[in-house]
């Protein structure tokens, strides 16, 4: 055989070797499957669900025979955009997290039964939310949903809860899904309502403000009737007192000509003007009863007064 030959069958042995080796890649990979952190593998065998669930790591299948879905254990969160009728019928709307997981030791289970966390979601976790909101917001009116906030938001996670917990449970599969946070976002209500609502806080906050000015307008009236009252009563009081200084004067000074006669002529001399009163007869009439030589005094005094 000569070399031409001798290379010709070299070829063509290590074409069928690269061949082989190339076709049995898939082949020895079908021995073998590795499962990722933060999954639990569910082993299937011509489509049978074993339920022994592969831990994460490389695990040994046989191959064209087992399969191996990964279901993802970690913490997920499904929104649900809900819509409900409030107490008063008012229309409520609004968007619901579901923070949840399905328990690793009943992955294969929950496969088997409903499916993997996505079909979780749309046949069980979305109509307990649905449901759950309905029959919650069905009790408050839709400001006691904005009032009341916390409340209601306690009452919803446990209606969820419940509803998924019972739906579990009536397909034997209680504990497989654990809900670790339900988060609701703000209520939305139709335009009409919001205007009315605005409207009424506009109305209550010009109340309070009328209030607050009636208010202070009656403190000033009050104030001022009160700097009155005080103004008034000093004035009396002043009245009073300058009243009781004055009798109190006038009863001395009685006391005083009590106790001497003479003062009064005294008294009257010193007021007299030196005008005798007259009768409308035309005569004088003297003003008091004066002593000769007095008289004599005072008649003088006028004969020097006509001169």
């Amino acid at each position: 055989m000569d070399n031409s030959a001798q290379k010709a069958i070299g070829t063509t042995v290590g074409g069928l070797v690269v061949i082989g080796l190339v076709l049995s890649i898939p082949l020895l990979a079908g021995f073998w499957v590795s499962v990722d952190a933060g999954h639990v593998g569910v082993l299937k065998t011509m489509g049978a669900v074993n339920t022994h669930e592969l831990s994460p790591g490389f695990h040994f299948k046989t191959p064209m025979m087992d399969d191996v879905v990964q279901i993802d254990t970690r913490l997920k969160s499904f929104e649900v955009r809900a819509a409900a009728a409030s107490k008063d019928l008012q229309t409520v709307e609004t968007t619901i997290s579901v923070q949840h997981s399905i328990a690793p030791t009943m992955a294969a289970e929950c496969y088997q039964t409903v499916g993997d966390l996505d079909k979780i979601d749309l046949t069980v976790v979305a109509p307990a939310v649905q449901e759950s909101l309905k029959a919650i917001t069905a009790k408050y009116t839709a400001e006691e949903l904005v009032t009341k906030r916390e409340q209601v938001k306690q009452l919803v996670t446990e209606a969820i809860r419940n509803y998924i917990g019972h739906t579990l449970s009536e397909k034997k599969l209680d504990g497989a899904v654990a809900v670790a946070n339900v988060a609701i976002t703000d209520f939305d209500f139709s335009k009409e309502f919001n205007l009315s609502i605005e409207a009424k806080v506009k109305a209550e906050q010009q109340a309070l403000q009328a209030k607050n000015e009636k208010e202070r307008r009656i403190t000033e009236a009050e104030a001022a009737a009160r700097e009155k009252e005080l103004a008034a009563d000093a004035a009396a009081y002043q009245i009073k007192k300058e009243s009781v200084e004055r009798a109190a004067a006038i009863q001395r000074e009685a006391n005083a000509l009590s106790q001497n006669p003479s003062l009064v002529q005294l008294r009257a001399v010193e007021k007299w003007d030196g005008e005798l009163p007259t009768f409308s007869g035309g005569g004088p009439m003297p003003f008091i009863s004066l002593p000769a030589p007095e008289r004599r005094h005072v008649a003088e005094s006028k004969t020097k007064e006509v001169r």
